[in-house]
């Protein structure tokens, strides 16, 4: 067979090369195409988004006065207005807070841009930490203290991060989120998942007219430290008893949430979904947080009741609960966290049926 000259072995290598770029610059163009058809569409709001942004007032328009504002102060505070692409980034981010693993949407894919992709787990939402969709009120209608209001947090701008040593924009403190809070990866800061949550963030601060730069007491968590209780010392049974009367009836009696009918109604704080040995949210991590949240927030309906040693206990008792292990963890700690969260639930359980079965047979029933 005659063999093909030097210069026409080039010539297809060459050609095969320019056949390559041009297909993945095809590909990137329909990617873009269908991601400005995504960002075009109308978007069908959660039952919660849509009664928050109804509240607030949110319309396209050349201005926009907060109703919310007008109702506390009475006067009306103008700013200047949205766009109807404003609005649409608006409404999704308020969606991936309040739904971000889609499970009130039609096409999670499209319409929470695979937000999936960069969490583990069947329960991550936003709003398991940022409640009230990123706003939580009291019922007199002001910001909870200590909720970790995304208002208050985009007006901070630039925060110092005692962990890393450095500022950290608010786009940033958003990805340190789905590494540790979420269990999973960290997102491009210049992904829509992150511009849609800075979007209906900013409005959120121009909803409550928060002012840029100024710290609120909603932006984050009241820290409990040792020092502020009676130093009794934190104590792992105390902690056990206490959830299994204030927490175990939402979070279940291991901590591993509660599903109906395919829908998160309360998250996990243990085993497989929930956050991990690196999150701040854990107490041998960081021992001041998950009790400040708790004091703050927990349990629902009854936020405030709780003592600092109690908020301390409960801290100290679910955060010795199996979950994954840390992104600075070794392959050896993540297979024990992986045999702990595989083995501990079914144990608890077995142990739990002897108690009660034994229980049953002493009370003759």
């Amino acid at each position: 067979m005659k063999q093909l000259a030097p210069g026409w072995g080039k010539a297809v290598r060459l050609a095969l090369l320019v056949g390559t770029l041009l297909a993945l610059y095809a590909l990137a163009v329909a990617r873009h195409d269908e991601r400005a058809l995504i960002r075009a569409q109308p978007v069908k709001l959660t039952p919660g988004c849509a009664e928050k942004l109804a509240r607030y007032g949110l319309a396209a328009g050349s201005s926009y006065a907060s109703p919310y504002v007008l109702a506390r102060s009475g006067q009306a505070s103008v700013k200047r207005g949205y766009s109807d692409e404003d609005v649409r980034a608006i409404q999704r981010g308020c969606n991936i807070i309040d739904d971000l693993q889609g499970q009130l949407a039609a096409d999670p894919g499209r319409e929470r841009w695979n937000a999936t992709r960069f969490v583990r787990g069947t329960h991550t939402s936003c709003d398991h930490c940022h409640q009230g969709i990123g706003d939580k009120q009291t019922a007199a209608g002001m910001p909870q203290t200590g909720s970790l209001s995304l208002a208050a947090s985009w007006v901070m701008a630039d925060m110092y991060d005692q962990f890393t040593g450095i500022l950290l924009p608010y786009e940033l403190r958003q990805m340190q989120c789905y590494i540790n809070s979420s269990n999973g990866y960290k997102p491009n800061v210049a992904d829509d998942l992150i511009r849609d949550v800075t979007a209906y963030s900013r409005f959120l601060a121009a909803a409550l007219d928060l002012r840029f730069g100024n710290r609120y007491e909603e932006q984050g968590i009241d820290e409990v430290t040792a020092s502020s209780t009676m130093k009794r010392g934190d104590d792992y049974v105390r902690g056990a008893a206490l959830y299994k009367e204030k927490c175990a009836r939402c979070h279940g009696p291991q901590g591993l949430g509660t599903v109906v009918d395919g829908k998160t109604l309360f998250p996990a704080v243990a085993g497989p979904n929930a956050f991990n040995q690196q999150s701040r949210n854990n107490f041998s991590f960081v021992s001041t947080i998950l009790p400040g949240f708790i004091c703050r927030n927990m349990p629902l309906g009854e936020e405030g009741t709780l003592s600092k040693q109690d908020c301390r206990d409960i801290g100290f008792y679910v955060s010795n609960m199996p979950r994954p292990a840390g992104d600075k963890d070794g392959p050896l700690a993540a297979l024990w966290h992986q045999l702990m969260m595989r083995l501990m639930p079914t144990l608890l359980h077995t142990v739990e049926t002897w108690h009660q079965s034994d229980a049953a047979r002493e009370s003759g029933t």
